[in-house]
């Protein structure tokens, strides 16, 4: 408050003393302020009152026209202390030279007892170092006093325009603001009361701006909404601390539509800096809000399908694809689902049910919840996972079926559900299912965009379905064909325990060409042979199968392991050329751009085991290594000679012959026993050899302990596994006999069959023996050259081989009734179970098998063999 000089005593106005009493009590303190009691105008004021915003200051004029009192608010508006200004001429001080005679003649006016009233230019004492002093613009009040002598005075109030102007200019620019504002403008009183609302806030809430005066955010908002808000704006007004963009939500009157606001709220202080109020900027962001809902939607509907992309597909099996599609969708989309698929479908039909009318059985595959304690189902009966169920014919999700659209299905009175979505999963215009998405109560119903979602996510669940539904097809027919391929049951070899396993890949893998091959010769010999075809899936399964067709054909005519090995990379070759075998020859030597899908290519050991001898010969086409374990021995490689897979062609095969000892065991495999992704195939070769050390008896048992030991679960490629233990021919059970080249020896060979059949105890056999064993040394004797070997073995039948170092293969042929000779050999082929003729190193080997009394095919009737003939 401004300071007035207590020396001025008198004035023209009777009311003056009352008015300078007034005045000085205000100065001296409470007790002279009790002077006037009730009346609260002359009071002091508190900070924050007018004088704080406006520059005002107090002096007052002594009888000679010179300054004898200064306030201190003059000091701080004229920058002059009380010291250097009492008794100076405020004319001569203040004002211009050139309006100073002008001062002159209204001092004297004043001081003449007349007050006056006016706006005048100053300009401040120059600096005491010279410099000019500033110029302002003042309007001043003076009022005439009279001293205690009875002198005429005055009192000077001096009011800062420029300062006013100021003040002037804020006010209507924050009158402009507040009026203008096109958002919602409150001040809030520390009562947290609206002390004024602009023109845009009343617009919103109704009625004037005068007419929100005095009322309360409770008179707006909800109560849970305004007890919130009321609480941030204690925080503010205590704190200081401004809110920015704070949403707040409630209603407008006369509308139902819930309005979202950002609101920003900031302390305001008044020229003391005491807090006065708050200020609540408001904006409707209701749009905004719905517009970010929309984006968070579309950009949540992205992810979700982003997610599914990655996450469905990629198993190759139907169950799995159907729980992917529920874990993207549960909780993220829904609360509930449930997958439905065709029972054709998982059962192999070649073609799923159509849109027939959509209820064919189906299987529930897959169920999903994010409900604690959810009923095991969504509409209707429950349906356990596995079970096959159909729906109505009038239900909806029959319909969905039907017509391959998406149906919204009401929701059960008093059940936990809301809302469900049936959608069919179409894969290439074919229903294989539905899915049920369903939403509980207290979540958002499901809307347009969420349905469109909801189908396509169910599509590419379809597709992959479909696909793994392809590939189960697929791959069974492979694995179907692939065993048949195989050797049936338990296979049997004479001087051979035999074992052998094949573990196809999973279901996610496509079926190899792995196989493997048990293929008793003459003269209980015994081929064994492992292979593994390049590539996967039906076509690999299909090479297999012929190049095993064509082991067993080359087999049968008693070549060479290396021999064998030639002709098959000859087949191969000829697999993928559509002319066969020639062609490939032919175009070989051609230069063409290959169709490497068109090439197959396989690697394979062939073996060839002698009972006899115990001695086997090894062929090797880029294939693994065979294994032997000695008794007593670690078990190691053989160095048998890679070659060239099959299918390469140009480079001859190699082989090697090793004589195994009794009860050395013997072990044929392919690479998906020892190689995988985790397994490098050195490291698996390394386990696989000691895994073989110190073998079970039970050759069985040393199959399941590789299997075990070695990691052959991980379902990356086929295994084929051959083992065979060497248990060979006893030299009691061997006749051999070496007979000159002359007509006795054929006396002499029956003689020599006769007694060691009769030392085993083969009596029944002598008779048919010695017909055999006459006709096959007389032909050796007519057609052959050298000397005659005659030898019997004894195993599970009796083989008779004959041997002479003619190279001309006996040839069977049909005679006439008029010739007397060609009957020789349809006598053999009549009397016994098989026979033939193989080459030999020196000469031919001519051979035949009668079956053992007792076994299921009985012996022929010499007689009438004979009979037949004619």
């Amino acid at each position: 408050m401004s300071e007035i000089p207590a020396k001025a005593t008198e004035s023209e106005d009777p009311s003056d003393g009352a008015r300078n009493q007034a005045a000085v009590a205000a100065v001296h303190g409470d007790a002279r302020r009790e002077a006037v009691p009730g009346d609260a105008m002359w009071q002091s004021s508190p900070p924050g009152s007018i004088y704080d915003y406006i520059r005002v200051a107090s002096f007052s004029i002594g009888p000679g026209g010179l300054v004898d009192q200064w306030s201190l608010r003059a000091e701080q508006l004229f920058g002059i202390p009380a010291r250097r200004a009492v008794g100076m001429d405020p004319i001569e001080a203040f004002v211009d030279p050139d309006l100073r005679e002008h001062g002159q003649r209204k001092m004297a006016e004043i001081l003449d007892g007349r007050e006056w009233t006016g706006v005048v230019p100053f300009r401040m004492p120059d600096a005491p170092d010279g410099a000019r002093g500033e110029e302002g613009l003042a309007e001043v009040y003076v009022m005439p006093t009279r001293t205690a002598e009875g002198e005429k005075a005055a009192v000077c109030i001096v009011v800062d325009v420029r300062t006013l102007r100021s003040i002037e200019t804020d006010l209507a620019a924050s009158q402009a603001i507040f009026g203008q504002s096109p958002f919602g403008f409150l001040l809030i009183d520390t009562d947290l009361r609206v002390r004024r609302a602009n023109e845009r806030f009343a617009s919103i809430f109704g009625g004037a701006p005068d007419d929100h005066r005095g009322k309360g955010v409770h008179d707006y908002l909800p109560r849970g909404e305004a007890e919130r808000v009321s609480a941030t704006l204690r925080r503010v007004l205590e704190t200081g601390q401004s809110i920015t963009d704070m949403h707040v939500t409630g209603h407008v009157p006369n509308s139902a539509e819930r309005r979202h606001w950002s609101v920003n709220l900031y302390r305001v202080h008044g020229g003391s800096g005491r807090p006065i109020g708050i200020a609540w900027l408001g904006t409707d962001i209701t749009a905004r809000r719905a517009a970010a809902r929309e984006a968070a939607a579309a950009r949540r509907n992205l992810a979700l399908l982003n997610e599914a992309g990655a996450r469905i597909g990629n198993s190759l099996d139907l169950e799995t694809t159907a729980r992917e599609l529920l874990d993207v969708v549960v909780p993220g989309f829904c609360d509930l689902a449930t997958v439905d698929l065709y029972q054709g479908l998982l059962t192999g039909d070649e073609t799923p049910p159509g849109r027939a009318d959509g209820s064919a059985e189906l299987r529930r595959v897959a169920y999903a919840s994010a409900v604690s304690g959810a009923p095991l189902g969504i509409t209707g009966k429950r349906v356990a996972v596995g079970a096959v169920h159909h729906f109505p014919f009038a239900s909806p999700c029959a319909d969905a079926l039907r017509t391959a659209r998406p149906q919204h299905v009401p929701a059960e009175d008093g059940g936990l559900v809301q809302s469900t979505l049936a959608v069919p999963m179409v894969a290439h215009d074919t229903v294989v299912g539905l899915a049920q998405f369903a939403r509980t109560k207290g979540s958002e119903p499901f809307g347009d965009r969420d349905r469109d979602l909801a189908v396509e996510l169910a599509a590419r669940a379809a597709v992959c379905i479909d696909n793994a539904r392809l590939y189960r097809r697929e791959h069974e027919r492979a694995l179907i064909l692939q065993r048949s391929l195989l050797p049936p049951g338990d296979p049997e070899a004479s001087g051979l325990d035999i074992a052998c396993r094949y573990l196809p890949g999973n279901a996610a893998t496509e079926v190899g060409g792995d196989w493997f091959d048990v293929i008793e010769l003459p003269g209980h010999r015994t081929a064994l042979v492992v292979g593994d075809v390049m590539g996967r899936g039906l076509r690999a399964a299909v090479a297999m199968g012929e190049l095993r067709t064509a082991v067993r054909t080359l087999a049968l005519l008693d070549l060479e392991p290396a021999e064998v090995l030639s002709a098959l990379d000859e087949i191969a070759r000829g697999l993928g050329t559509p002319g066969g075998v020639q062609q490939a020859g032919r175009t070989a030597r051609q230069p063409r751009d290959a169709d490497l899908s068109e090439v197959y290519l396989a690697t394979c050991v062939y073996a060839v085991y002698d009972s006899v001898t115990r001695r086997c010969t090894f062929a090797n086409a880029g294939h693994l290594p065979p294994v032997l374990v000695e008794p007593g021995e670690s078990a190691l490689m053989l160095d048998v000679p890679p070659g060239m897979p099959l299918g390469v062609g140009g480079e001859p095969f190699e082989e090697v012959e090793v004589e195994l000892p009794e009860g050395a065991l013997l072990a044929l495999y392919t690479d998906g026993l020892v190689e995988s992704r985790d397994h490098p195939l050195d490291e698996g070769l390394q386990a696989f050899v000691g895994a073989l050390s110190d073998p079970a008896p039970q050759l069985e048992d040393v199959c399941d302990h590789v299997l075990n030991t070695l990691d052959t679960h991980h379902g990356e490629d086929d295994i084929a596994l051959l083992m065979a233990r060497v248990q060979g021919l006893p030299a009691e059970s061997v006749g051999d006999w070496t007979l000159p080249r002359e007509p006795k020896s054929v006396g002499r060979a029956r003689e020599f069959a006769r007694g060691q059949l009769q030392s085993w105890d083969l009596e029944a056999l002598v008779d048919t023996t010695e017909l055999l064993v006459s006709e096959l040394v007389t032909n050796a004797l007519r057609y052959g050259e050298g000397e005659i070997r005659l030898r019997l073995l004894l195993d599970r039948t009796l083989v008779c081989e004959v041997w002479d170092s003619g190279l001309v293969q006996p040839r069977r042929r049909r005679a006439r009734d008029t010739d007397e000779g060609g009957r020789g050999l349809q006598l053999v082929g009549l009397l016994s179970a098989a026979w033939g003729s193989r080459r030999t190193p020196r000469g031919k080997t001519v051979w035949f098998e009668l079956p053992l009394p007792g076994a299921e095919t009985g012996l022929t009737d010499p007689a009438g063999a004979l009979l037949s003939l004619f």
